[in-house]
């Protein structure tokens, strides 16, 4: 039997995957997607990955469209969330060039034009959780296609090119987790600098494991999330060994590290998601006018593992 294929975004959030195949013998192979969520929804649809850990936001906007697509021959999602990575929510930094003069708070953004890596992905999903926080949005807004927008959406990728992209005006500014961002604030970092002017925490817990619908039920799935809950428990039990594979092997800076620990909470067992999470991002992204109410409606269609509320 072939290895099963896990897409995962190579941050600080990765480790305990790492040691999971590192320490406890995880028989897959670590695809890496440094575009995010939204890349990784592709590829799952095209077959290319069979697993997936990524942000909640792209997962529940992925499936809501999906499971409404006219191009879809039948109504059943082609993956599904089957767990909980993450139990802690994501805080984002909106960033913009570290020489944007113009730019020096999130006040100045209305009308502008975002980044993001991918439309549908987690960057381009909160900075609509932003506009609407921030009461950009039009009473039509609600629709998953504004007439009266809050920003122009300028896809760019990835992080690099978020940052390059704000700093020679091609987007004006850009939504990205905060210690990622963090050591592009110097303006001696290179390449393209960057300066924070906000932040926003997601309202829901923040990473969560997809899997193509036939894996559910069976054992690889089973034994990849057990793996998965050996790797975060070595992840707890070993902060110093963390913190050096974080800040040798990702790009983070050892006391990066160490504060990041402090923030983070990963779930003790990964199996399955709250119908309730799911649903209360449902409402959220239909209030930010990211999915529609007619796609917002198949909340257990998502969910390919329950857990008990």
């Amino acid at each position: 039997m072939a290895p099963l294929r896990i897409g995962f975004v190579p941050e600080h959030f990765s480790t305990p995957l790492h040691f999971a195949k590192t320490f406890f013998s995880l028989s897959a192979d670590l695809i890496p997607f440094p575009s995010g969520t939204g890349h990784m929804v592709n590829s799952l649809k095209a077959g290319e990955i069979d697993v997936a850990i990524g942000l909640t936001e792209g997962w529940v906007a992925a499936l809501a469209t999906q499971s409404q697509s006219p191009n879809q021959s039948n109504k059943e999602n082609n993956f599904k969330i089957v767990g909980t990575y993450v139990e802690s929510p994501l805080c984002w930094a909106i960033s913009t060039g570290s020489n944007r003069s113009d730019i020096t708070s999130v006040a100045d953004l209305r009308g502008k034009k975002l980044g993001v890596s991918r439309v549908g992905s987690g960057s381009y999903v909160m900075g609509f959780v932003l506009a609407d926080r921030e009461r950009w949005l039009s009473s039509s807004s609600t629709t998953s296609t504004p007439s009266d927008p809050p920003f122009e959406v300028m896809p760019l990728q990835n992080f690099e090119s978020l940052r390059r992209g704000v700093s020679d005006g091609t987007a004006d500014f850009f939504l990205w987790e905060y210690f990622t961002s963090k050591r592009y604030y110097s303006p001696d970092a290179s390449p393209h600098p960057i300066k924070q002017i906000g932040e926003i925490y997601s309202p829901w817990s923040s990473w969560k494991i997809v899997a193509r619908t036939p894996l559910i039920g069976q054992a690889e799935l089973e034994e990849l999330l057990e793996k998965l809950n050996l790797g975060i428990r070595y992840f707890g039990e070993h902060g110093d060994e963390a913190v050096k594979y974080i800040s040798t092997q990702l790009d983070y800076e050892e006391e990066d590290a160490k504060e990041w620990l402090k923030t983070v909470r990963f779930s003790v067992d990964v199996r399955g998601v709250k119908k309730v999470v799911v649903e209360k991002t449902v409402e959220v992204l239909e209030k930010a006018g990211v999915v529609t109410r007619n796609q917002a409606e198949n909340v257990e269609g998502m969910i390919g593992i329950m857990r008990r509320e």
